[in-house]
């Protein structure tokens, strides 16, 4: 039964990616993402991941995706249609892809992956002093340099939504 969700799941996944990847609009892109998302998560699920998959689902499915829509629809281009490329640009594409597949098919195929039996179980109470934790080994730093520059992105993305030159109000004349 696992087997045939992972299947399921990995077709939805497949078929949104070259779906976002192929879509003319913008949200219809997003939302294709989206689902692709969504599907990881799923999988995450099924491998019994649970605390991966809650993350998955809050941080790229839920916050990513909500970022890059108001993102989208600050700048007003909500149905901006992308323009298609060139189609030597296209095949140059495909081939590439196809050249990637091939050395990353034959690199997993070529190598013994060995199943390690790992009975230390971490709990999300590890994970939640370890990441707030000021010792060495914490990671509070990175933590809060990320907030910063998330901070630092919601602002510079505001300022180019509004666009326009900003004039002091001191140099307008009554």
């Amino acid at each position: 039964m696992e087997r045939v969700i992972f299947y399921i799941l990995a077709v939805i996944m497949i078929v949104f990616a070259i779906a976002s990847v192929t879509s003319r609009k913008m949200l219809r892109s997003v939302i294709y993402l989206l689902f692709v998302l969504c599907g990881i998560a799923g999988v995450y699920f099924l491998i019994d991941y649970n605390f991966l998959a809650a993350i998955q689902l809050t941080v790229y499915a839920g916050g990513i995706i909500v970022l890059i829509i108001f993102s989208v629809l600050l700048v007003h281009q909500i149905e901006m249609k992308l323009e298609m490329a060139k189609t030597s640009k296209q095949i140059l594409t495909g081939l590439a892809c196809v050249i990637g597949l091939g050395v990353f098919l034959t690199t997993i195929y070529s190598h013994d992956f060995p199943v390690v039996e790992n009975s230390l179980t971490t709990t999300t109470s590890a994970i939640g002093t370890k990441l707030l934790s000021y010792e060495a080994g914490g990671f509070i730093l990175p933590f809060e340099l990320v907030s910063v520059l998330l901070l630092a992105a919601m602002v510079g993305a505001i300022i180019i939504a509004k666009g326009g030159k900003l004039t002091d109000r001191n140099d307008q004349t009554i």
